[in-house]
């Protein structure tokens, strides 16, 4: 049986707030302008400086023990499809070996992190290895 180093609620809180984070809007341009070369801008999320959403949730990832940031990149490859809940202790220690600058910069930069996350949650649950 595998216990997790977090209580599953907390994984699900921060989830939510990913989520919310992740769905920000795209950059609205009223009048992109009447020349066709410009008229393509690139989408990118409307984050300003300072963004308390995005703030709290790399605090609280980077305030995370080791073995707690390792199960968390874990659940994300779980949840990617990288690999199968069985291989959870060699998960673990891939992503410990693996290890190198801040992990919430790591799981960030991935859009669908929320959505990874919680598939991997899912698919641990549903796998019954959990130590509930």
């Amino acid at each position: 049986m595998i216990e997790l180093p977090f209580d599953t609620a907390e994984i699900e809180e921060l989830i939510l707030r990913l989520k919310s984070v992740m769905a920000q809007e795209g950059v609205d341009i009223p009048d992109p302008g009447g020349n066709a070369s410009d008229d393509e801008v690139a989408e990118m999320l409307q984050e300003t400086e300072g963004d308390l959403s995005r703030d709290e949730i790399t605090q609280e990832i980077e305030s995370m023990n080791d073995e707690q940031q390792d199960a968390l990149v874990t659940l994300f490859w779980i949840g990617r499809g990288d690999v199968e809940p069985e291989s959870w202790e060699e998960s673990m220690a891939l992503a410990r070996e693996r290890h190198s600058g801040p992990v919430s910069t790591y799981l960030l930069a991935k859009p669908l992190v929320a959505t990874y996350l919680a598939d991997g949650l899912a698919a641990m649950e549903d796998s019954g290895l959990l130590d509930e």
